[in-house]
């Protein structure tokens, strides 16, 4: 099988598994709701979307893997809104027949950093939200949530807090001290190889490869351990419509997961 034959038939699988039930039934075991926060000292507000699922549900991660589709967010319907920006906590590695999907389980605090756009003054944050959740099967979720942020006051939220403790560290944080990344060409895409130097390289059990661009699909990287304090992640890229595209390795983010521990990388160098 070529490659874009590989990543049409992903696409087709996830599809289908998406497909396998009635959207209504979704509404049923996923609730969102908006955390109000507090407004800190710069103006910056610090809020929350708390989504809570039945026992035994997940929904996706930002990048959700081979089976899953990405949470989409439609802000729109805000008001007083200048930015809103996602803090992602980290996520969990779920396998299920042979696709690996990276997920959230039971309930999950999404930490907001929201910028009003008329400083000092109230904002209302309303989203529209598309998501898949899963159990046995996936089905596919609209959401509608809404809260008000005070343009004053509000206690640090306990929630929001540990949240915001559970994002993966930098790479700075991390204690990452290179960062190399080598392409390949080849008749379907392009490969890339990306080592890692960090302490307890060798705990990582799972990487995710973001390229930067949407309509550039990655596929599940493989990793490997040359040596201790070193960890390689490739994985094969491919233009979602099967054009040739340019790839940005500024743009390119890893995410290195292991037991307890997550590091999220910005950009890479090499050749």
């Amino acid at each position: 099988m070529t490659f874009a034959a590989r990543l049409l038939t992903l696409g087709t699988l996830a599809a289908a598994t998406l497909a396998a039930a009635p959207p209504a039934r979704a509404l049923d075991v996923v609730a969102g709701e908006i955390l109000p926060g507090w407004r800190r000292a710069d103006g910056a507000h610090l809020a929350g979307l708390r989504l809570t699922l039945d026992p035994g549900w997940k929904t996706y991660w930002r990048a959700p893997g081979d089976a899953g589709i990405p949470p989409e967010f439609d802000w729109s319907g805000s008001r007083n809104l200048g930015g809103v920006e996602i803090a992602w906590p980290a996520p969990e590695v779920f396998d299920q027949n042979g696709m690996r999907s990276i997920v959230y389980s039971d309930e999950v605090v999404l930490p907001l950093r929201v910028t009003p756009a008329r400083a000092g003054e109230a904002v209302t944050l309303s989203a529209e939200i598309s998501l898949g959740v899963c159990e046995d099967i996936c089905v596919p979720a609209e959401i509608a949530v809404e809260g008000r942020l005070p343009a004053a006051g509000g206690a640090p939220d306990p929630a929001i807090a540990a949240a915001l403790a559970a994002r993966p560290l930098d790479a700075g944080e991390a204690g990452v001290t290179g960062v190399d990344c080598t392409v390949t060409g080849g008749a379907q895409g392009v490969r890339l190889r990306a080592e890692v130097a960090l302490p307890r390289a060798e705990a990582t059990t799972a990487a995710v490869i973001e390229p930067g661009a949407p309509e550039i699909w990655a596929s599940e990287p493989e990793l490997a351990h040359p040596a201790p304090g070193r960890v390689v992640a490739t994985s094969d890229l491919a233009h979602r419509d099967g054009g040739a595209f340019a790839l940005d390795r500024s743009a390119v983010r890893i995410t290195l997961l292991a037991p307890g521990r997550a590091v999220d990388i910005r950009g890479c160098a090499g050749g």
